[in-house]
């Protein structure tokens, strides 16, 4: 399967479906933290090339709730981040899924299909995601573990902070593979 996994510099879904054999591509306007097949741009240049598959991590930073006290400063990136969300949904792709943490997308776009928990794929944290999804099922847990800290939410300040908030958990990544890669 051609599968593209938009927003993403982590590599960690990327190299997930990659592992069970997938024609895979990440792509982010930055660089891959991890070797292997990285587009480094906007995704809107390579979305259309024929995938069976997009998983899009478009960056929250103006549509999770978390950042809510500062909406009413950033009404122009808040509308322009729904655009790319839209436009990524519109894509001419059989099968998408949107990822997000728990945002305005639900109120301004419509609602995810699916909110999952890392502590479902094995990992002891709290962090609400969103999924919306066009032709693909629902995630099923695949490990649901004790344990639960929100750990990523109480991250100290720091200049990666938000990339260290960012990134996909390997059980998530290796639950779409193996449950989407089909």
């Amino acid at each position: 399967m051609k599968i593209l996994i938009a927003c993403e510099f982590s590599g960690t879904v990327r190299e997930a479906f990659a592992n069970l054999g997938h024609d895979v591509l990440s792509c982010d306007l930055l660089p891959t933290d991890k070797p292997g097949a990285h587009y480094q741009g906007n995704v809107m240049d390579i979305i259309d090339n024929g995938w069976d598959m997009m998983i899009a991590h478009p960056p929250c930073t103006h549509l999770a709730v978390s950042g809510a006290r500062w909406f009413k400063d950033k009404k122009i990136e808040q509308a322009a981040a729904l655009d790319f969300v839209r436009e990524l949904m519109a894509a001419n792709i059989d099968r998408i899924c949107i990822e997000n943490p728990i945002s305005i997308i639900s109120s301004k776009i419509r609602r995810p299909d699916q909110i999952i928990q890392p502590w479902m794929f094995g990992h002891g944290e709290t962090k609400a995601t969103c999924l919306w999804l066009k032709n693909l099922p629902p995630l099923v847990p695949t490990d649901i573990v004790e344990g639960r800290e929100a750990k990523v939410h109480k991250m100290p300040p720091s200049a990666d902070r938000w990339k260290l908030r960012s990134k996909t958990y390997s059980g998530i990544a290796k639950a779409m593979a193996q449950q989407w890669g089909l």
